[in-house]
């Protein structure tokens, strides 16, 4: 089992920066991939940056240039670096984490984005 708590979201004015963090606890060597997932209201949960089993790092191509997804093994934790906030970035955001068997999510933290 695989514990994921996420933090960081807050209230941002348009083009502010933002930093999340998703702390893992539970058998985290058994995973080998994460990602960060938003939800707006009234729309399907959709994949924002990854890290897939082998390392390459993925991107939607919403946030191309704008979020950076890392992560430190060291503290079990991965991150997301957004900057350049829009309105449009406003959503739940959810971490997720992948072993052999299952995927896991965290509760969600919310990021408004104002104008």
């Amino acid at each position: 089992q695989v514990q994921l708590v996420e933090s960081g979201g807050g209230l941002v004015q348009s083009g502010g920066s933002l930093r999340l963090s998703c702390a893992a606890s539970g058998t985290t060597r058994s995973i080998v991939a994460v990602g960060w997932y938003r939800q707006a209201p009234g729309k399907q949960r959709e994949l924002v940056a990854g890290i897939p089993e082998g390392g390459a790092t993925i991107y939607a191509d919403s946030v191309k240039g704008r979020f950076t997804i890392s992560r430190d093994d060291a503290k079990n934790t991965v991150y997301l670096q957004m900057n350049s906030l829009k309105p449009e970035d406003t959503a739940v955001y959810y971490c997720h984490a992948r072993n052999g068997v299952s995927g896991y999510w965290g509760q969600g933290t919310q990021v408004t984005v104002s104008s």
